[in-house]
């Protein structure tokens, strides 16, 4: 069977530049994840195959080679075990590792879902991969801002040798695979291919004492603390970026950003529909029979709200500025949904004045409203 193109795969046209290349992965990459799909073996089967694409067209030696002889550059070790998930021996996963909580609140949760910089150049640097932290706060939070800090752990840059991965006092020396350049030139027939030098891992140095703290890789696993301010007016989905948190870079490289994506916790009496509020208001039946004034609870404080005499359930009052301010300015209302309470029982004295006032209505025959009574008649014939 033909594979897929992997331009066609990942919905770009050939020539794509990098950023759009990245944002296409990445949200093929997060609806297809098997986190997402737990036991969806397509879902699985195209996260890989999303992942393989990537994997050629975000590099530009690959993208060259692909253009040039398309999947055929990759078969029978043409191309030296470039592609992810082809059966290099490469996890196609490994992107979307999870780093581990550190008690902080929304439950520490990271994925590295947001790429992380370009493979290592000549000098061994590679910035550091993007993390992503969820954070659980409450609608009065959202509505008028927080300062929260959250702890987590990631890749540090090591203090000890400032990142080189090399002791203090020694020195990495150039590899003599690859005479320094990181990459090593091998022959198929009459074409050559250029892959990652095997000796150096494509940082073209080899560290000869390693760093004792962080096992030579110039970083190592730590927690971390971050103050975050939340802005009034965020939503569920809302993503902050917190520069330079992310993992640290390899080799000394600079290290990827933090976001914290926003989870706005369900409110037990207000119910948010983009920058409103509903809320539902009983009241008592001769409050809806007479009219009055009641108090209602807004997130800002305690509203005043008058009720007009013969007010049904179900009626509906805006308080204008009482809603979810929005982030670049404005603010929703508060929309108060009316529940007229019937009384359940009543004594012997309520049940006559109530058989009173009916019949002062002239409803003790036909207790149904007459509006209705007409629009049925013609279902009675």
């Amino acid at each position: 069977m033909s594979k897929t193109d992997y331009y066609e795969l990942l919905g770009v046209e050939r020539g794509v530049s990098d950023e759009a290349l990245k944002k296409a992965y990445r949200k093929l990459a997060v609806k297809y994840h098997p986190d997402k799909n737990p036991g969806d073996a397509q879902a699985e089967a195209k996260f890989k195959e999303i992942s393989e694409a990537y994997d050629v067209l975000k590099d530009p030696n690959k993208r060259a080679t692909y253009d040039q002889f398309g999947h055929a550059a990759f078969q029978n070790g043409m191309g030296g075990g470039a592609a992810r998930g082809g059966g290099a021996g490469v996890d196609p996963f490994d992107i979307f590792r999870e780093a581990f909580g550190g008690g902080g609140m929304g439950g520490g949760i990271f994925e590295d879902i947001f790429g992380g910089g370009s493979g290592r150049g000549s000098s061994g640097v590679q910035q550091g991969s993007d993390l992503r932290y969820d954070l659980e706060i409450s609608l009065e939070e959202a509505a008028k801002g927080t300062e929260k800090q959250i702890r987590y752990r990631r890749h540090c840059t090591c203090d000890e040798c400032n990142g080189s991965g090399a002791k203090a006092g020694t020195s990495k020396s150039t590899c003599k695979t690859c005479n320094g350049t990181g990459q090593v030139t091998s022959n198929r027939g009459f074409i050559s291919f250029r892959q990652a030098c095997p000796t150096c891992n494509g940082s073209g140095q080899i560290i000869e004492t390693p760093c004792a703290k962080c096992k030579g890789e110039g970083r190592y696993i730590d927690s971390s603390t971050v103050k975050v301010k939340i802005p009034a007016g965020v939503h569920t989905g809302s993503r902050l970026r917190s520069s330079g948190n992310g993992e640290a870079g390899i080799g000394g490289g600079p290290s990827g950003d933090l976001f914290i994506i926003i989870i706005v916790k369900e409110h037990e009496l207000f119910e948010r529909h983009e920058d409103d509020l509903f809320c539902e208001v009983p009241i008592k039946f001769f409050l809806a029979c007479l009219g009055g004034s009641i108090h209602v609870p807004t997130l800002f404080g305690k509203g005043t709200l008058k009720i007009p005499s013969g007010t049904q359930t179900g009626t509906t009052f805006r308080l204008k500025g009482q809603g979810m301010p929005h982030i670049r300015g404005g603010q929703g209302d508060l929309l108060i949904r009316i529940q007229v309470e019937v009384p359940k029982k009543l004594n012997k004295d309520q049940k006559e004045k109530l058989e009173s006032f009916a019949e002062a209505c002239g409803d003790s025959g036909n207790p149904i409203s007459k509006s209705f009574v007409d629009k049925a008649k013609k279902f009675f014939k």
